[in-house]
């Protein structure tokens, strides 16, 4: 999943992502879309896409919000499909377009303030930008801790979780054995 190079980068059928972090406790790599538009930089339309076999073992987690950017009044995902869009953390699209240099360029060029969806990423996931009806996105981790902290200090990024299949080595350790290691038939060779 990983290609082992000095940068360690993630690669998807959309992309190749800077890996900027891996917490080994949690198992929660972090990457960095570099064409993603943030706070302070527009970047051109894209889409995040994973492969299948990745969005099951190593899913974008939980506390990582896919915000869609200046969306259409017309937007599917605002209308049809209103409820994939959530309150995240009391943040709104006004707090958003206003705080952000990057994403005043809507509002300039629009002379409102366009919708914007806070949503998951199986929204993403099923849908691209354009049948979203919006033309950029950003994405956000850790939002529980974003409660009251200003875009311009969001942390910027994917968190991917995924998870390891209890082979039995831990409670092997635990026990003094060594993993893959019958003390019972060790024991029976050497008699």
């Amino acid at each position: 999943m990983l290609n082992c190079s000095t940068n360690l980068p993630f690669i998807t059928p959309s992309g190749t992502y800077k890996v900027q972090g891996i917490d080994y406790n949690k198992k929660t790599p972090t990457i960095y879309d570099p064409s993603m538009s943030t706070c302070s930089i527009l970047q051109p339309h894209h889409d995040f896409v994973m492969s299948e076999i990745k969005s099951v073992i190593i899913p974008p987690a939980p506390d990582t919000v896919f915000t869609l950017l200046n969306c259409s009044r017309d937007s599917s995902v605002l209308n049809h499909y209103r409820s994939l869009c959530f309150n995240f953390s009391g943040h709104s699209c006004d707090e958003l377009y206003g705080s952000c240099t990057s994403f005043r360029l809507f509002h300039l060029l629009s002379n409102n303030m366009p919708p914007c969806c806070f949503t998951g990423y199986d929204t993403v996931k099923y849908m691209s930008m354009n049948t979203l009806d919006c033309t950029h996105y950003t994405t956000v981790y850790n939002t529980d801790g974003l409660h009251g902290v200003a875009p311009l200090d969001w942390i910027y990024g994917i968190k991917l979780s995924y998870s390891v299949p209890d082979t039995g080595c831990d409670r092997c350790g635990r026990s003094g054995r060594t993993c893959g290691f019958d003390y019972g038939i060790a024991k029976k060779m050497t008699q």
